[in-house]
């Protein structure tokens, strides 16, 4: 991933120059644009702020980002691969097709041969490549305004009921529970770390997370029926400036976040909230020292219970609560992420903020 790689600064000169000493070793995603370049990319180069870099096509493809059609990041793999090349050309023609083991064989290849391959190469299987791609036209559709049949023929789901599974185990609700005119909207954010979720309305943050969290569906459909399903498929004002400031983030050069948030809970819930908020980038706290610090010193259990309901990941950094012997104990982003946050974190310790302010300080929806 990203932190394997040299910082951004250099691999950004890297992309300005052409370099060919990272072909192979590293790629652009290029969030303006939904595409993943080779760093000897002919096209007009994006602003620095748009990109974010990875060590392998599987984690941009993991990312949610399209292969470029003019550098073609995915041929070195397709060159050294016979079964590769042929898989990915059929997979450019056949939009939208539901590929299976038995479509494989008839193309005269060992499926399992495919799944060693595929995962040797791009860290997914060919399959798994196929449905990312689906799915992702499917959401597409749905955020420009299309029908949900539209969506569900872009995603190449002959079934609608298929479609709407698919989508549900994702988004928590089934295409149709999503409102076109509604002010509360969810859409993809990408990150070094994977894909997010955001739902925000026209001026506050309400939910942020992993896409791959086991919980997110469920949060989905809590705040469903917080917005009486009036909730759409699309962009808000306040997700711009969220993958702007986490573009930031991860880069280095900023850990703050001016982005609103809107809390969703009790009163003691939302004093763990604050409490989150207020531990400095670079620092760490266990869960009795939150309690100490919200005056509640014997609430230890619902410290720990509140900091693993928190629904607004890294902007509320429920990632730095440790255990008291210094464990890095439960996340739901998983451990790994857990890990790689507290690691790039490190870099903030001795950095002053920019306005000397706790990120997001004093900025709560009124709800």
């Amino acid at each position: 991933m990203l932190f394997d790689l040299p910082d951004t600064a250099t691999l950004y000169q890297a992309l300005l120059a052409r370099d060919p000493s990272y072909d192979g070793r590293a790629y652009v995603c290029v969030s303006s644009t939904g595409i993943f370049c080779r760093l000897t990319c002919p096209a007009r180069k994006p602003k620095p702020e748009n990109c974010t870099f990875y060590s392998s096509v599987g984690e941009c493809l993991q990312a949610g980002y399209r292969a470029c059609r003019r550098c073609h990041p995915m041929a070195p793999a397709a060159e050294a691969e016979p079964a590769i090349k042929a898989l990915l050309t059929a997979l450019g023609e056949r939009k939208g097709h539901r590929w299976s083991e038995p479509d494989i064989a008839r193309m005269g290849l060992d499926p399992s041969t495919v799944r060693r391959v595929f995962n040797r190469h791009f860290g997914m299987t060919f399959l798994e490549m196929a449905r990312l791609e689906r799915l992702r036209n499917g959401h597409v559709a749905l955020a420009g305004g299309g029908k949900v049949i539209e969506a569900q023929m872009d995603a190449g789901f002959e079934s609608a009921s298929a479609f709407r599974t698919a989508f549900a185990r994702l988004m928590g609700q089934p295409p149709k529970s999503f409102s076109g005119d509604a002010l509360v909207k969810a859409d993809y954010i990408d990150t070094p770390l994977g894909a997010m979720i955001a739902l925000s309305d026209q001026t506050h943050l309400h939910l942020l997370e992993f896409a791959d969290r086991k919980a997110l569906p469920t949060e989905l459909r809590r705040m469903h029926q917080l917005f009486k399903g009036r909730i759409g498929i699309g962009r808000q004002a306040p997700m711009d400036l969220l993958e702007t400031e986490l573009g930031a983030y991860f880069s280095g050069l900023d850990p703050s976040f001016s982005v609103p948030l809107a809390f969703h809970g009790s009163d003691f819930t939302k004093a763990v909230w604050h409490a989150l908020v207020d531990i400095p980038a670079g620092e760490t706290r266990s869960y009795s020292m939150i309690a100490q610090q919200i005056g509640r010193p014997s609430a230890v259990r619902a410290v720990a219970r509140a900091n693993g309901a928190n629904q607004i990941a890294l902007l509320v950094p429920c990632h730095r609560v440790i255990g008291a012997d210094g464990s890095l104990t439960g996340y739901g982003g998983g451990l790994w992420r857990k890990q790689k946050l507290i690691e790039i974190e490190r870099r903030y310790a001795a950095t002053p903020r920019r306005d000397g302010l706790a990120p997001n300080s004093g900025k709560e929806h009124p709800m």
